[in-house]
């Protein structure tokens, strides 16, 4: 007897088989992370890792987008009343740890644009493969927010300091196709062939020797665990910091008047 996945209100979890498939599910906000998808995560995560009936994960996104990272509303919400923020951030924290805690290999079927903690997400996966239409990208300086949440944790260790400190401080979004070529994700094919791409894939992964594959993404991510829990105290304090400041204010302003920001560096 197969056993039940839990429900959430913003995650949907389905079986086929051996993997289990985990679907952000606010199609209608681009799947942005609001207060309800930054709680559930972590607790679908920490699931889908000690979920004993499977042995790949595929995470991917409802609708047109994978994440288009924060919820415009939310964040205003937030600029507003910082210290709601602060929770969120050590949310963020749990989220990028139980991504690197999960011994199974993670797919990411990017089947949209990933921004912001959306691209985190996707990039913390194991393999990464988006529709050539996709944008990936974490424009949080665009906002004039401190990139905190695990973005200084795993661009540099995809594509190298120098690459990422250029899209980092710049917030550019890369489209797919130049992501791939970079070695940002690892594939990226026309839109119409990602799932026959993606389910070949997992299939391969569900014909070889689980312990064997989990057991070598251990020791594969077991820099990364130490570059991330280097780096994410400060990088949640410098995000918490920011979330404070004028330019942050001004930043979701200009977004959601759709203007050129004017920063001022306090």
């Amino acid at each position: 007897m197969t056993a039940e996945v839990p429900k959430f209100r913003t995650i949907l979890f389905e079986r086929r088989g051996r993997m289990l498939v985990m679907t952000l599910n606010r199609p209608d906000a681009l799947n942005a992370v609001d207060l309800d998808l930054h709680d559930e995560l972590p607790e679908a995560l920490a699931f889908a890792g000690r979920d004993a009936e499977s042995d790949v994960i595929l995470l991917t996104g409802a609708g047109k987008a994978f994440s288009a990272g924060g919820d415009i509303a939310h964040m205003e919400h937030n600029a507003a009343n910082p210290h709601l923020f602060d929770h969120e951030a050590r949310q963020a924290k749990r989220i990028v740890f139980a991504l690197l805690d999960i011994e199974k290999p993670v797919v990411c079927r990017m089947n949209g644009h990933a921004v912001g903690l959306g691209a985190s997400i996707a990039l913390l996966c194991d393999v990464v493969f988006a529709a050539d239409t996709a944008k990936i990208g974490d424009p949080h300086v665009g906002i004039g927010l401190v990139a905190g949440d695990g973005g200084a944790v795993v661009w540099a260790q995809r594509i190298g300091l120098a690459r990422a400190k250029e899209y980092l401080l710049t917030g550019e979004l890369l489209t797919a196709t130049r992501a791939a070529e970079i070695g940002l994700i690892n594939h990226a094919v026309p839109a119409d062939q990602l799932d026959q791409a993606v389910d070949a894939f997992c299939q391969r992964l569900l014909d070889g020797a689980p312990n064997a594959i989990r057991w070598t993404k251990v020791l594969t991510n077991m820099e990364l665990k130490r570059i991330a829990g280097a780096v994410m105290e400060a990088g949640i304090a410098y995000e918490s910091v920011s979330v404070r400041s004028e330019d942050h204010r001004e930043g979701i302003a200009a977004l959601r008047e759709k203007r050129t920001p004017k920063f001022t560096g306090r």
